[in-house]
Order: structure tokens, then sequence, then C-alpha cells
């Protein structure tokens, strides 16, 4: 299963659907079986952080349940990538039935631009207890130059 998400401020917080059903407004009384939209939209988010200093940027993206191995980062000048696949492991006893399961398998992917570029050569990745840490060196500018007006 794939699934590519947008990031939504607004995810999580109580919101009124116009598109709602008839159907849907008895929903939590016990008619209706139906999951809302909103419900099924539980793939999970890459959260990053970013800071700065005056040598590199430095990324704290969460990414719990990941393997570091299944974690692919992607750098192509200011442009970052950040793409895993979470894999779901569950061992049933036969005769078992999920009734609910709010375990997702998939993969996910955010991508981001930095104000600058970045170094690729001396990047730096490190993934510890769910949080994947890049250190993304700055890029010497080179290539600027003053021009004066004559």
């Amino acid at each position: 299963m794939t699934a590519l998400t947008h990031w939504n401020p607004f995810k999580g917080m109580a919101r009124y659907e116009p598109v709602a059903s008839f159907d849907d407004l008895f929903r939590g009384l016990g008619f209706g079986t139906r999951p809302s939209w909103a419900d099924l939209a539980a793939t999970p988010d890459i959260r990053i952080d970013v800071s700065e200093d005056d040598k590199a940027f430095h990324v704290k993206a969460e990414m719990p349940g990941v393997d570091k191995k299944d974690i692919d980062i992607s750098v192509d000048g200011n442009q970052i990538s950040i793409g895993a696949e979470i894999k779901r492991e569950s061992k049933k006893k036969e005769g078992e039935t999920d009734i609910y399961t709010e375990r997702y398998a998939g993969k996910v992917y955010r991508a981001f631009t930095l104000p600058k570029d970045v170094d690729e050569a001396k990047a730096d990745a490190q993934y510890d207890k769910g949080v994947l840490m890049l250190t993304l060196p700055k890029k010497a500018n080179g290539n600027g130059r003053r021009i004066a007006v004559g």
C-alpha cells in the first residue's frame, strides 16, 4: 500500500464538513457503520524541526516505527527529501480477526526547500529512537560577487 499525503495544518481539529451526508449525522448513534473520510486519514506524517547555525542546517524528523535501513534521504542543492517505508508486522493467532487497527503500513514522504544550498558530501544522518537527525552543512557560496555601478 502506498499513500502520499499533503500536510494539513488543521488535521485533528474539530471541523464542520459541509459535504457530509445525512447518514453521517447518525454515525455516532450506532446506526451507521461507514467510516468517515476523516477517520481514513490516519497516514502518519513526518514531522520536522529545522534550525540553523553559521555552518549548517539541523533537521529533526520524527519517524516512529521505521527501520533505519528503510529510510531514503535525497539532497539536491537546497531541495531535501525524506522518504521511508513503514512495515506493519503483526502475528495473528489462528482464528483471530482484526476488528479495528490504527497501525499504518506503506510509504511516507516529505520534501522541503532550505534557504541555501547544502554540501551533500559533508551531510550526516543519525537515527535513534524514532528520530532522524540530519546535519546539512551549508555550501560555501563562491559564485557571488559585487558589481560596481559605473
